[in-house]
């Protein structure tokens, strides 16, 4: 059953932007056009325990680290920056770190699975992304950047589990894969790219094409260790998509999961990666499920009920392509999401 569990007047003065909830689902922190971001907790009043100011222009998300490095936030905004916030309660939080290395607006942060350590991955709309790491025994930090990632800018970032599949559930696992470094990023140029770490620089390993218009939000799912990864992506052609690989990634298979009746601007995974919560334009929030027979089923909100979708429909295998080098990303804030509504990547119902 789908239902309201609680409304949050989050006192901010503008657009609220992006709502994330920490690990555990007890905190919750929002961001908005008024440049501040807050802190409330999820379960017990709507008043807000502390109120972080350091950006100048409007904060796009918020990204939550893991716990075991302790309560660490990101920030990141149209004012150039990305502020890395932490706490020793709920109410005191200071500025651990504060990143300006991009030349426009950024417009989304998304923290690596713990098992790489404290990493931060940034998308900007000057077109590059940074990838920025913590040594957390002396709590120095180092950056590097993939340049010219996505022309006229990146709108969204999302990191590969670092989960891989236990031998359980496939037999043709036979030992346990060497961790490789992943990630995700959608742009103005209607791409999904798929990134690789090889010998400490970043390279395209994918390059998925089906969008016909700006790619506003990707999301890989968490691994439940099965043989297979997905990613959603979110468009303003009013198309979400599911790409499906097996655990090599040498092949991408698409399914749009649905038409939309205006632009999406988010797409967020619930924490066992099997259902899909999108919102968009037409101020809706909908929960997205995939049946036993691999079809996409809209959950009913007043009854918990499915409803499957008649638009969802297989695209044609995406071939590896030879990864090109772009030329000339311009300078451009349009790619900010000045409309975005974001939704929490952590604590969606099952």
């Amino acid at each position: 059953m789908v239902s309201l569990l609680q409304e949050i007047d989050t006192e901010h003065e503008d657009m609220v932007h992006h709502a994330a909830l920490d690990f555990y689902g007890l905190l919750l922190a929002t961001c908005s056009s008024d440049g501040s971001v807050r802190i409330f907790h999820s379960r017990k009043n709507n008043k807000s325990l502390a109120e972080l100011k350091g950006h100048q222009g409007p904060v796009w998300q918020v990204a939550w680290a893991h716990p075991k490095f302790g309560n660490i936030l990101a920030s990141c905004s149209y004012d150039r920056k990305v502020i890395i916030w932490k706490s020793t309660t709920p109410r005191d939080w200071t500025k651990l770190y504060e990143y300006n290395n991009h030349d426009s607006s950024v417009n989304s942060v998304d923290f690596a699975p713990p098992e790489y350590g404290l990493i931060l991955a940034c998308a900007s709309s000057d077109g590059s992304i940074s990838v920025v790491t913590c040594n957390t025994e002396y709590w120095a930090w180092d950056a590097k950047k993939i340049p010219n990632a996505h022309t006229i800018g990146v709108n969204a970032i999302s990191w590969c589990p670092a989960q891989t599949p236990d031998p359980a559930f496939d037999q043709r696992v036979t030992s346990r894969t060497t961790l490789v470094k992943r990630l995700v990023s959608g742009g103005c140029d209607n791409l999904i790219k798929i990134w690789r770490e090889d010998n400490d620089r970043w390279t395209e390993e994918h390059r998925l094409e089906a969008h016909s218009d700006w790619v506003r939000d990707v999301a890989w799912a968490p691994s439940i260790g099965l043989p297979r990864l997905q990613i959603a992506s979110a468009s303003q052609d009013r198309h979400v998509i599911i790409w499906s690989s097996n655990t090599d990634l040498s092949q991408w298979t698409s399914c749009i999961l649905h038409t939309f009746d205006d632009a999406v601007w988010s797409i967020s995974w619930s924490t066992t990666g099997n259902v899909l919560a999108v919102t968009g334009g037409d101020n809706n929030v909908s929960l997205w499920k995939e049946n036993s027979e691999g079809q996409w089923i809209r959950i009913n909100y007043e009854s918990g009920t499915a409803i499957q979708s008649k638009q969802s429909h297989n695209l044609h295998p995406q071939q590896p392509q030879q990864p090109a080098h772009l030329h000339g990303s311009s300078d451009s804030d349009h790619s900010s999401n000045l409309s975005n509504s974001h939704l929490s990547n952590s604590q969606l119902s099952n």
